[in-house]
């Protein structure tokens, strides 16, 4: 029954993952966290930080979530359904995508989605940010993160290693 909630709980999500995993990593954290206790508020930093250090695609955190839920089977579950439906739908809409190019409703789409993707992302920002008790520390790292990426042109791994080795340091 469990793996059948988690399955259909990571069809939803992608969905409205617009945007990729990021856009949904408040909901997903709200959800395994707050609402089922599949995972600690730390755990779910470590799986996030293992997902994104992981080479391959960010969803891969679908698949650690599965896994501490329901072992190899809920992490095979997860991560197909986290990538079926949105597959699925990606390739029935882009027929029609491709059709209307240059049509004003589809430039419209486009800008419109933009901020809506930005405002999911600065949001999976702020809940990692804040695991449990907000931590002035981690705001601090995140802080400094952004301002680097922002004022330099080095890779962002750079700045995930330090805010990783900064933050295993003073937390």
């Amino acid at each position: 029954m469990i793996l059948l909630e988690l399955t259909l709980y990571f069809m939803l999500l992608s969905l409205i993952s617009v945007g990729g995993m990021p856009s949904v990593l408040p909901e997903l954290q709200r959800y395994v966290v707050d609402v089922k206790s599949w995972v600690s508020p730390q755990e779910f930093i470590q799986i996030f930080a293992v997902g994104q250090a992981a080479p391959g695609p960010n969803v891969l955190i679908a698949a650690l979530v599965g896994w501490k839920v329901g072992g190899l089977a809920g992490a095979l579950l997860a991560l197909l359904g986290m990538c079926g439906p949105a597959a699925v739908l990606a390739w029935w809409v882009s027929d029609l995508w491709d059709r209307f190019k240059g049509t004003p409703w589809r430039t419209a789409i486009q800008r419109a989605i933009a901020p809506i993707v930005v405002g999911f992302i600065l949001s999976g920002g702020f809940i990692l940010a804040t695991p449990g008790a907000p931590d002035w520390r981690l705001w601090a790292i995140a802080a400094a993160t952004a301002a680097g990426m922002l004022l330099s042109k080095l890779n962002p791994l750079w700045f995930l290693a330090a805010g990783g080795a900064i933050g295993g340091f003073i937390l």
